[in-house]
Order: structure tokens, then sequence, then C-alpha cells
């Protein structure tokens, strides 16, 4: 199996902990971990000083922490707002939140990766251990993996009771019904974009259609876009008002728009297309590849299979660290298929990294300069009922509420492709990003959308991903 074999339960782990044993960080065994993760870890409740308790190194990307281990050694970091890490030694590093669930830290020619830890006490009701975190440890060249287990010991909430939090529940047994006053209502509010009906949505029920939006949404988990400072504003005026890499001088550097059904794999769809699009601007287009999103949904131990995922870590660590396959290789079911072992190429990520540096440092201006320099980049957004709707034009958020299908709103990735401007004139004209959405090519403007630029409409602008494919 192609990736590491965490398995999915921790309470009782958890209990341990809490109780001050630490099994496996003094000679016992380790906590079980698992990445199906509802936790809910801001800034403030990661920085400080953690405690990573490693076991026994000399594995392969195949190590199974799921395994009984005992730690022989350990390593103290003291994680600085917003990307600094620093060990007791004085060595610097580098550090970053992943979305509101984990965090990577390089250091010392080290890459530590772990998800937080949290309890589910109903389907609601979820409490975050955010000073806890489980996962794998590896040289920073894919060598020499080994488990660890990391303890938040001085800093921000260390003492405090856990974070608690109301999650939404997806509703599994009522089925969706496409609203006309709904729609006319969105269209009745606005110009810019125009509302429609689509079969496709017909005889769908909210759970499914909102896992095909990107499931659920965590709570305060977008960071604001920063302030772009003097040297990236005037970078980002002298390039063009208008790019798209659908036609630059007639030619396309942009995959096939697919369709993702009711699986919530937006993000290994988001993130096939990333590195596709990215083999063909860095190759000139002599390699184009049609990746596999299924082999990421039913391998990949740092997603979370049809309830969702990220791109930092799908197409980029996973795609470093394992690699990703072709299609055909491992054809898309739309179900959660098991993992089977495949002896096809892997295409493996150079690098990655949020636009910015870190999580939280991404703007605007940074996007489009990347976008140009390099190719299309993946991008969160919030879905909101209206989004369904849309037909074609620039989409922005009409605080409207369907409160015939009541919504929860949702995360969803897709992939940035280009910019313009609507009318004639790029100063008085509406700014616009292109975007690539995981729907098929029969919804929107042939599968795209055209959405708000310079606005973070709907957090769009709050973490953009870019990569670098190997050759």
């Amino acid at each position: 199996m192609p990736g590491p074999g965490l398995t999915r339960n921790i309470l009782a782990g958890l209990c341990t902990i809490l109780m001050g044993v630490h099994l496996g960080f003094h000679g016992g065994t380790t906590p079980l971990a698992f990445a199906d993760t509802p936790a809910n870890c801001s800034f403030d409740l990661i920085q400080g000083q953690w405690r990573f308790y490693i076991g026994p190194g000399g594995k392969t990307n195949k190590v199974d922490c799921s395994r009984q281990w005992k730690a022989v050694s350990r390593w103290t970091v003291t994680l600085h707002f917003p990307d600094v890490a620093v060990d007791k030694k004085g060595m610097t590093g580098f550090w970053t939140l992943i979305y509101n669930q984990g965090f990577e830290v390089v250091i010392h020619g080290k890459k530590f990766f772990g998800f937080n830890d949290y309890k589910v006490i109903t389907k609601k009701h979820v409490i975050s251990y955010c000073n806890v975190t489980s996962g794998w440890v590896h040289n920073s060249d894919g060598r020499d993996w080994a488990c660890f287990r990391g303890e938040k010991v001085a800093g921000p909430g260390v003492g405090k009771p856990p974070p608690t939090y109301t999650a939404g529940e997806l509703d599994e047994s009522r089925l969706y019904k496409q609203n006309a006053e709904f729609i006319d209502k969105i269209n009745g509010k606005q110009t810019s974009w125009k509302a429609g009906w689509y079969s496709r949505y017909d005889n769908i029920t909210m759970g499914d259609l909102q896992r095909r939006a990107g499931g659920r949404k965590w709570k305060n988990a977008y960071p604001p876009p920063t302030v772009p400072n003097d040297i990236t504003k005037a970078e980002s005026a002298h390039l063009p008002d208008e790019f798209d890499w659908r036609n630059v001088g007639g030619v396309s550097f942009t995959p096939p728009v697919r369709d993702q059904g009711i699986c919530g794999s937006c993000y290994a769809f988001a993130s096939t297309a990333l590195q596709e699009s990215r083999y063909r601007v860095l190759t000139n287009n002599s390699i184009k590849l049609l990746l596999s999103p299924q082999e990421i949904v039913s391998c990949s131990e740092y997603a979370q299979k049809c309830e969702g995922g990220f791109p930092y870590l799908v197409a980029g660590k996973y795609g470093q660290d394992f690699g990703l396959v072709d299609d055909s290789c491992f054809p898309y079911t739309e179900y959660n298929e098991p993992c089977r072992p495949v002896t096809c190429r892997r295409f493996k990520t150079s690098d990655y990294r949020y636009i910015g540096g870190f999580y939280g440092a991404c703007n605007a201006d940074l996007m489009k300069i990347e976008l140009l320099r390099n190719g299309p980049i993946a991008v969160s957004f919030e879905v909101y009922d209206d989004f369904l709707y849309y037909m074609s034009g620039i989409y922005k958020h009409t605080q409207l509420t369907d409160t015939y299908n009541p919504w929860l709103t949702t995360n969803h990735v897709v992939l940035v492709v280009g910019y313009g401007f609507s009318g004639d004139d790029p100063e008085t004209g509406e700014k616009y990003w292109i975007v690539q959405n995981t729907w098929g090519n029969l919804w929107g403007e042939m599968g795209y959308f055209r959405i708000r630029r310079g606005t973070n409409e709907v957090n769009i602008e709050s973490m953009a991903v870019a990569t670098l494919p190997r050759p």
C-alpha cells in the first residue's frame, strides 16, 4: 500500500495523554492516530514549544505507525508565529499550519508532519486536542522514515481546557430539491452573474451534494489575505491586465475539465489538475498527463478519502513523498475504493508551498504573480447555496439563503487558470479570476466559472497552493 498506515482510531490514546501517561514517549507504545480529522486548531493554539517523541528510524515511506512502537529519541522545537521554528540549540527552520487540522515542520534536515488530535462526542460536538499531534518524520530527501508523537509543553493554551465546537452534520436522508423561486431571487438581486437550473442535482441527497461541494466547513479556518508590500504591488501592476492559460498564443496549457461526482474528492481533482497543468507549463506541453484522483482518494493517508482533503498535502506532500500515478493505472469510481498496489510510474513533486510562503501569507497580487510565473494554482473557497446555481458571469455571493434547502457552508478546492476584467477598461471593469471547477463541462461556463478578484470573495484569496513538478 503506497502510504503510511496510520489507523483511524485515537480515542484510547487521547485518554492516556490527558491522564499524563505518555505511552510510547518513555518506552511504552504509541497511541494510535488517524487523519479523518475534524480538528479545529488555530495559530494561537499551535505556536509554542513542542516536544517530539520519535520512533525507530531507517524505515521507508511504507512505515506503519498504527503498530506499537517505542520512542528512541526526542526533539524540542519552538514554533514562532507565523512560520519560524527554532530548536534548543538555536537552529532555525520553517513551519506552517495546514488549514486548521495539522502542521508541518522542516528543520535540521528533517520534515515532521502530523494531524492534531480530537475526540468526537457526537456527530456535531467535537473536542480538539490542539496540544497533541501524531504523524510521520523523514529526512528532507525523503529517506529514513519514522513515526512521531508530539506534545505541546509551553505556550498559549497549555494547561487550559481543550477547545470544543459544534460541527455541521450532513443530511444523508433528505433529497435536494431545486428551488425556482430562489433562482429568480438570485437573478433579481444582481446582474453580475446568471443563476439557472441543473438537472444533475435532481434526486441527489443533501449530504451527497454537500460532499460534491467539498464537505463540511470548519470554524475560523480561512486566514485573511495579507497586505502586499510595495515590491509585490509594483510587480503585480506591471503584469498584463488579463491572462488565461487556456489560450497563450493560441495554445492551451490546461488539462480537460473532469467531474468528481458525489464523492468529496474536489481536493484530489484540483491537485491532479494542478500537477497536470504545471507539467504542461514546465515542459512547454511536451508532457501532457491525466493523473489519477482515485489513487489519492483510495491510498493517501494525508487526506480523508471521499470526505475531503487539502492540495498542500496531496499535490504537495503526497506528490513529493509518494508521487501521483496515471489515471489509467487507477481509474476513478466516485467511491472509497480500497487501496491496492500499483506498479505504474509515479510523477513526483519537487517542491510545494502556500503562496506567500506559509498558511496565512496569501493575497491576490501574489496569486497573480505566481500564476503567470509558473502556471495555474489550487485554491480553496467557501461554497454557499447560491453558487450551486451558477451558470455564467462573474460570481459574487448574494447573501441570499435558500430556506427551502438548509445549506451547510462547505469548503471546495478548484484550479485558478487566469484572470481578467469586464468591459473595455481594466480600471473601471470588474476584475475576476478564471477558475476550472470539478463538476464536469456541462456546469457553468463549460466547466469554468469567473469570480470577483481582489476582494477575497468567499475567501478564495486566503490560502492558494503552488507546486513544482519533478521533470
